[in-house]
């Protein structure tokens, strides 16, 4: 929780990021300063068959006593709250009643119990990567994407809980994203906007400005349209906070509650990088390469596509890596090669770039771009009696970075021009070596955000700002700061040339012995 001064009188939101490891609760100034934010965690409840789930009420109370700790720290006036807007875990699937009680835990972005369903139902008697041809030219027409094959988006998430749980779905009155839940808490009233319920893969986004479902992808996936939200515009107020909710988080009843967002998309505005083609690299549990275009369209080999952005009559690259820093988590809590990230720096700094060749695939749930690949899993490759500690860190670091060369390459096809600045949000961010490795590795100049990890909970009040005509779009990339700029060490370049051509080689010649490893 930070330190502050106060910022009486200067008009603030409250911002809540729901991240997998818990929510971020941020008070925030009208300048853009984040006056006072707070942390909660909260329990990941990993099943057999590739379950990930969470519990809501869990996601309240931790947010909650986030709240309350802001709100102590900030010391501003419950009249100079302005608004709220939240964040959260994109691509997750809350079933509430009809009283907008959750009904389960929800499932969240890394859950693939789904995968069977919707590979069903996006197959057919003649296959092209794994669709139905002509369902997959409708899919790209009208969504500009494609819901993918490992069963981890919405859509695969209820036709799995009505499979699994049909006492549930007989029950559930709204099918909600994580985000959407929240307004819910807040408000009391249920809808989604244009960009949080795009990775349903059902509605017409070709009119940007008028999102709608599609009778069409509502009859193929089988999906209830009277179970789904309505929707709303990017940037709308969907209500106000009711008595309950601000009592529960100490603010004044009836503050607007501006339309939530993803992660991905608030990271944009917390990166900085809200201009056509301005780019940033986020790394978190998960990470991504994205930011704002100016059209809509999809690449279904590489599993990259454009859909409806927080930002309304605009469209953002949608692309995912499943394991980022959950890779550094996983050193530490189930190998033990080091007590902490600082540690895991150091180490870093002992060991010359390339790790001894060691290389490390970072694929420990699977993968979604630029290969939607579920049963894939990661290892350590080429190690030797002679390998070190330091050198199985380092390769950790590395192979992520590699892993986000290869997203780079999908990204700027995508684009259709190179992205030569990446501005670098998310805890991952927070390390100097990791920023370093990227640019060495990706050949591009990273700009490390100041305050990383905070990017998406400032996202989302700047999304706020914006909506409630607090802020400009212009004004926004002054109201980031950058802590620093990291070029690519040329002495490097052909070292990492190498690795990744490795890297990318063992994926191709390795995917189908995890395919019948875990095809189950």
């Amino acid at each position: 929780m930070s330190p502050s001064q106060g910022s009486r009188g200067e008009p603030c939101v409250l911002a809540v990021d729901l991240g997998t490891g818990g929510p971020k609760v941020a008070v925030v100034g009208a300048s853009g300063r984040i006056v006072a934010h707070a942390t909660e965690p909260v329990a990941l409840h990993l099943l057999d068959g590739g379950g990930a789930e969470q519990d809501p009420e869990e996601w309240w109370a931790a947010i909650r006593a986030a709240a309350a700790r802001a709100m102590g720290t900030a010391g501003v006036e419950p009249s100079d709250l302005v608004g709220v807007g939240c964040t959260a875990q994109w691509s997750g699937t809350v079933a509430v009643d009809a009283h907008g009680h959750a009904l389960m835990r929800a499932i969240i972005w890394m859950d693939s119990r789904g995968n069977a369903a919707i590979r069903k139902v996006a197959g057919g008697s003649v296959n092209l990567l794994g669709y139905d041809p002509r369902k997959l030219m409708r899919w790209v027409q009208v969504t500009g994407g494609a819901p993918g094959l490992s069963g981890k988006d919405p859509v695969s998430h209820i036709l799995f809980l009505r499979q699994a749980f049909p006492d549930v779905y007989a029950r559930t009155a709204t099918f909600l994203e994580p985000v959407d839940y929240l307004n819910l808490r807040l408000t009391g009233a249920t809808s989604a906007s244009y960009d949080s319920i795009a990775a349903h893969w059902v509605t017409d986004n070709r009119d940007i400005d008028h999102v709608t479902y599609d009778d069409k992808l509502l009859e193929w996936t089988g999906l209830d349209r009277g179970r789904l939200p309505h929707l709303v515009p990017p940037g709308s107020i969907v209500g106000e906070v009711t008595p309950t909710a601000a009592a529960d988080l100490g603010i004044p009843a009836g503050l607007p509650v501006v339309t939530g967002s993803g992660d991905v998309h608030s990271a944009v505005f917390g990166s900085g990088a809200v201009a056509d083609f301005a780019t940033h690299l986020y790394i978190g549990t998960s990470s991504w390469i994205s930011g704002h275009v100016p059209f809509k369209k999809t690449a279904p080999t590489s599993n990259v596509a454009s859909i409806p952005a927080a930002l309304a009559g605009r469209y953002l690259i949608a692309d995912e890596h499943e394991t980022a820093g959950a890779c550094l988590t996983f050193l530490r809590d189930n190998l033990a090669l080091a007590p902490d990230f600082a540690t895991m720096n150091a180490m870093v700094d002992r060991v010359a770039p390339g790790s001894g060749r060691v290389l490390f695939t970072p694929w420990l749930n699977g993968e979604r771009s630029p290969v939607d690949d579920h049963t894939v899993r990661g290892g350590f490759h080429n190690l030797s009696l002679s390998t070190t500690t330091d050198q199985m860190v380092r390769s950790v670091f590395e192979g992520v970075a590699l892993n986000s060369r290869w997203l780079l390459e999908a990204v700027e096809k995508f684009a259709g021009r190179r992205l030569d600045t990446l501005a670098f949000v998310g805890g991952g961010a927070n390390s100097d070596q990791w920023s370093q490795i990227h640019a060495d590795v990706l050949g591009r100049e990273i700009r490390q955000v100041a305050d990383p990890v905070l990017a998406n909970v400032r996202g989302a009040a700047l999304l706020t700002l914006h909506a409630l005509g607090r802020v400009s779009l212009d004004d926004i990339p002054a109201m980031v700061a950058i802590r620093r700029t990291y070029t690519p060490e040329v002495a490097n370049a052909a070292e990492y040339d190498l690795l990744f051509e490795e890297f990318v080689t063992l994926y191709k010649q390795t995917k189908g012995i995890f395919k019948r490893l875990n095809r189950f």
